[in-house]
C-alpha cells in the first residue's frame, strides 16, 4: 500500500473563496461585447444570446 493519503476535508477558507470567486472577462465572438462571468453560470453572451466566448488575457 502506498503512502499517499488524499485530504478528505476542507477549511473553510478554501469554501469562501469557491463561493465569493470574481468574474472573469470573456468577449463575444458574434457582437464583440464583453461579458463577465462568475463561476457556474452559463457560457453565452448576454448581449446576443452567442456561445462562442474568447477569453481576455490577464495583466499581470
Amino acid at each position: 500500500m502506498s503512502g499517499y493519503a488524499p485530504q478528505t476535508s476542507q477549511t473553510a477558507d478554501a469554501s469562501a473563496i469557491d463561493i465569493h470567486s470574481r468574474a472573469v472577462s470573456y468577449t463575444c465572438g458574434d457582437c464583440d461585447g464583453d461579458v463577465q462571468l462568475k463561476r457556474g453560470e452559463p457560457i453565452r453572451c448576454r448581449n446576443c444570446g452567442h456561445r462562442v466566448l474568447y477569453k481576455k488575457r490577464t495583466n499581470r
